[in-house]
């Protein structure tokens, strides 16, 4: 235990340090860098997973009511398009109808980009004034800021159920090698 506390303490130290730090001085919004930030940094790790995962294991489920790996990977990408009606910002006309039935993973890995570049590019057209608008999501009042640290939270719920699904299927999460 004496060991592994001074690890600990070591990769604390490394993350806060490596961790992109806000400014304002690019003409946006501290919010928006750092939602900006927080976006690449889930993205990264939601993309590096999903290729690392074997495509064969794709269609893995820890039970028979619960999605498939392939299925909660087109479920972020799905979200990813949804949250953004709350903000104005419609699913591209050519979005697949049904997105969970994908199964090739060269596809799900396609659109989890495109859902990506989706919710980023709405990050970068909403003005400052913009993030303060009030909005109705879910029946309750909230704020276009509030929208995006929605998404952010529903991303990073579904990299920790992908980490799960990953490890019980015996793949490491590459950035934890």
């Amino acid at each position: 235990m004496k060991r592994l506390l001074p690890l600990v303490l070591i990769a604390i130290c490394t993350s806060v340090l490596a961790a992109p730090q806000a400014s304002s001085g690019n003409g946006k919004s501290a919010f928006r860098n750092e939602f900006l930030a927080n976006l690449d940094d889930v993205q990264e790790k939601i993309m590096e997973l999903a290729t690392a995962v074997p495509a064969d294991k794709y269609a893995w489920r820890p039970g028979s009511d619960v999605r498939s790996i392939g299925e909660v990977y087109m479920h972020i990408a799905g979200g990813n398009y949804f949250l953004a009606t709350f903000l104005g910002k419609q699913a591209p006309a050519d979005m697949p109808k049904d997105l969970e039935k994908i199964t090739d993973k060269g596809q799900i890995l396609a659109e989890l980009r495109r859902s990506f570049d989706h919710i980023r590019a709405a990050a970068m057209n909403a003005s400052d004034s913009d993030l303060e608008k009030a909005v109705q999501m879910f029946g309750a009042k909230t704020s276009q800021r509030g929208v995006f640290v929605t998404m952010l939270n529903h991303l990073h719920e579904h990299l920790g159920q992908s980490i799960a699904y990953a490890r019980m299927n015996g793949v490491v999460p590459p950035w934890s090698r």
